[in-house]
């Protein structure tokens, strides 16, 4: 788990369903997390692929977003990220449903926010 969160009203659109931009946005901020741990710096988001949302978030449900490193390359490395949510105040893990995933590629930048190489680092093998 990369981040958990609560929706909350202020994320929801006219029909009460928790907007997919706040969603995405969540999801970039936890796979940002990750990828500024592997990248040990500073990164930038500069893909998302096949991002598809498969159920809506509800008002009050909280969201957990899951990273996985899926490939490391000289300065970028690709993420999969899940979004699971789930009404905070069920008890059982079984009533978490999965909203979306997608990949999202990171790149690693310098102070001039120029590429650069990621460095070799044993807890993410390349």
């Amino acid at each position: 788990m990369v981040l958990r969160t609560q929706s909350m009203p202020k994320d929801a659109n006219p029909n009460g369903d928790i907007f997919g931009g706040w969603v995405m946005c969540q999801m970039d901020i936890g796979g940002g997390l990750l990828a500024m741990e592997v990248a040990r710096g500073r990164v930038v988001t500069v893909t998302v692929d096949k991002m598809a949302f498969v159920r809506p978030v509800q008002v009050g449900d909280t969201i957990c977003v899951y990273g996985s490193v899926i490939r490391i390359g000289n300065s970028s490395m690709d993420i999969k990220l899940e979004v699971w949510a789930k009404d905070p105040i069920e008890v059982f893990e079984t009533q978490r449903h999965l909203v979306t995933e997608a990949v999202f590629r990171y790149v690693a930048i310098d102070e001039e926010r120029r590429s650069r190489r990621i460095p070799d680092n044993p807890q993410y093998p390349r």
